[in-house]
């Protein structure tokens, strides 16, 4: 944890000042006792009435000002904690946000949102609870043994007689309840994983009628959540009444020995209560101890947790300077590339060559799994090549810088994604400084002007969560028009049309080819969504296994004239 306070550096003042004004307020709590003892002794036994007024105004502006440190380090503990909250968040969401696909697939969503939230929380609260109550708890356990031996030595060894009993009780709840704290942890990362997967599949779910199954398997995982917790609960719920039976011992035999030692004249009174109070002081604090173990231990698993996240290496790097494209080179060229997602599995492509060169069309098709998808992902260079090489506008994909490179290529992946807002916000991610006319002029090359402009409040219409209040056609017409509105050189649309009628394809198909200055990659199944284009290539298990135009691959390809077939087979069923 000691690595990530570096992100609380601006908060010094608060974290040096806080531990400050609390020990203060621990060194006044400490010499209360004192003046109670007083009180008793000199004023309340011998019946002095100024001494009792004295010692009680001394009581009562040592509790005020111990009151104001109390407050003051509260107060710097909340600022520290939560700037260094939102400093920690917003740092690993820029890690995260560097990550190439290796690194997500390799952690997981379900386990980045829980570090993001759950995991910076349990920081948080522990750099409070580091400015509030590390320096008070020690320091008021040893003062307290301390003071007792200031008033009587011997009483003073009934303190050191408990330090080692209660340590003890201590040592067993930490040792039991730690490795619970931390299965608990990994178990919410289950849960979360089963709530992604549930809201994100609730139409599947429905569909294939598994809400009983899919209930029962979230039942089950929050069952064993409440289990974990209940079960470290308990045990560190033994702490309390172990302790509090403890200190009960220890006050009974200070008021047993004490009453010898006041009835033969060697101890006070006001001393007795004054030494039950040192009692309380020091098992309290020492209970306040255990409590920050257990918290500084969940915060360590935690802090482990948050440090492999910003350890992550980015696998995919780039360089810095911009590249200057070159005039006549082709847009895209791929030269025998090998592609395989981890080191052991096997090849996703396989001696994938081909050639786009600017304002062509290229479509792509293929079987299920066959690597369509996988293919473009790699011009934008959300993966690297295994071996071979891939070229945009004359230079190799490693030689452009992430965000010049993207820039210049516009993606409509195929499941389309519209982030809450309105549809001129979500338009303005491809242009941030988009005018309305470049907003409308996108959504007609988009086939999706006609619609936008019935709604109430066209491009000021509100967008929910993942665009739930549109149809499956409105929203890949409303990413594409996000898409086209960025004026790439290279435009991919991934299965982007997939949910539009034969009618509204064709138009938009039109639009593109018309008014577009650019290339354009249109993955499809549906072959007549690519039958125009100037290329097509037929993929088949990651390999090549045809590329030429429509007429061509009819009569070259057997592979290609099946599909042609089942797919009119198909429609002529239908």
């Amino acid at each position: 944890m000691v690595r990530l306070l570096h992100y609380a550096r601006s908060y010094r003042k608060q974290i040096i000042l806080g531990p400050v004004f609390k020990f203060l307020e621990a060194v006044f709590e400490l010499i209360l006792p004192l003046f109670m003892a007083r009180l008793v002794d000199e004023g309340i036994a011998q019946h002095s009435q100024t001494k009792v007024i004295e010692m009680t105004v001394w009581i009562f502006a040592l509790s005020l000002v111990g009151l104001v440190c109390a407050l003051i380090c509260q107060y710097y503990a909340s600022i520290a904690s939560q700037g260094f909250g939102t400093e920690l968040r917003n740092r690993l969401l820029e890690k995260i946000n560097a990550f190439s696909h290796y690194e997500l697939n390799d952690f997981g969503t379900d386990t980045l949102i829980t570090r993001l939230t759950n995991d910076v929380n349990q920081l948080q609260q522990a750099l409070a609870m580091l400015i509030r109550l590390v320096v008070r708890a020690p320091f008021l356990s040893i003062g307290s043994v301390i003071m007792a031996f200031v008033i009587d030595w011997q009483m003073g060894l009934i303190f050191l007689l408990l330090l080692p009993l209660f340590c003890l009780v201590l040592f067993l709840i930490i040792h039991y309840s730690v490795p619970l704290y931390k299965k608990v942890q990994r178990q919410l990362d289950h849960l979360n994983e089963l709530v992604a997967q549930n809201l994100s599949g609730v139409r599947v779910i429905r569909a294939f009628a598994r809400r009983n199954t899919e209930s029962a398997a979230f039942k089950h995982a929050a069952d064993e959540q409440s289990r974990l917790n209940q079960r470290v609960a308990n045990i560190s719920a033994l702490l309390s009444p172990a302790t509090t039976l403890i200190m009960n011992v220890g006050i009974v035999v200070l008021l047993y020995l004490g009453g010898f030692k006041v009835f033969a004249g060697t101890l006070k009174p006001g001393q007795v209560l004054a030494l039950i109070n040192y009692m309380n002081q020091m098992l309290l604090a020492l209970i306040v101890v255990s409590n920050l173990v257990v918290l500084f231990t969940r915060a360590a698993a935690s802090a482990n947790r948050v440090n492999q996240v910003f350890d992550t290496q980015v696998e995919l790097t780039a360089p810095q300077i911009p590249v200057t494209p070159q005039e006549n080179a082709p847009l895209v060229s791929f030269s025998h590339v090998d592609f395989r997602y981890t080191e052991k599995s096997g090849l996703a492509l396989a001696d994938i060559s081909f050639t786009l060169k600017k304002n062509q069309l290229l479509g792509i098709t293929g079987m299920t799994g066959s690597g369509k998808s996988t293919l473009i992902q790699l011009i934008p260079r959300f993966y690297d090549v295994s071996s071979g090489e891939i070229a945009f506008l004359g230079h190799n994909v490693t030689e452009w810088p992430f965000a010049q490179l993207r820039q210049k290529i516009a993606l409509v992946p195929q499941t389309a994604v519209l982030f809450t807002g309105t549809i001129r916000e979500n338009l303005q991610w491809g242009k941030p400084n988009a005018t309305d006319d470049d907003c409308w002029q996108a959504l007609t090359t988009a086939q999706a002007a006609d619609f936008v402009a019935n709604l109430p409040e066209k491009l000021d219409t509100p967008i929910l969560e993942n665009g739930k209040n549109f149809s499956g056609g409105q929203r890949q017409r409303l990413t594409i028009a996000r898409a086209l509105i960025a004026k790439p050189e290279l435009l991919i649309l991934d299965d982007s049309l997939s949910a539009l009628d034969y009618q509204t394809d064709l138009d938009l198909r039109t639009a593109l080819k018309k008014e577009l200055d650019c290339g354009v990659i249109i993955i499809s199944q549906r072959l007549r969504s690519i039958q125009a284009s100037d290329a097509i290539l037929l993929l088949a298990d990651g390999k090549l296994a045809g590329r030429g135009t429509h007429a061509e691959l009819l009569a070259q390809s057997p592979e290609y004239r099946e599909l042609v077939a089942s797919q009119e087979e198909g429609a002529s069923h239908a």
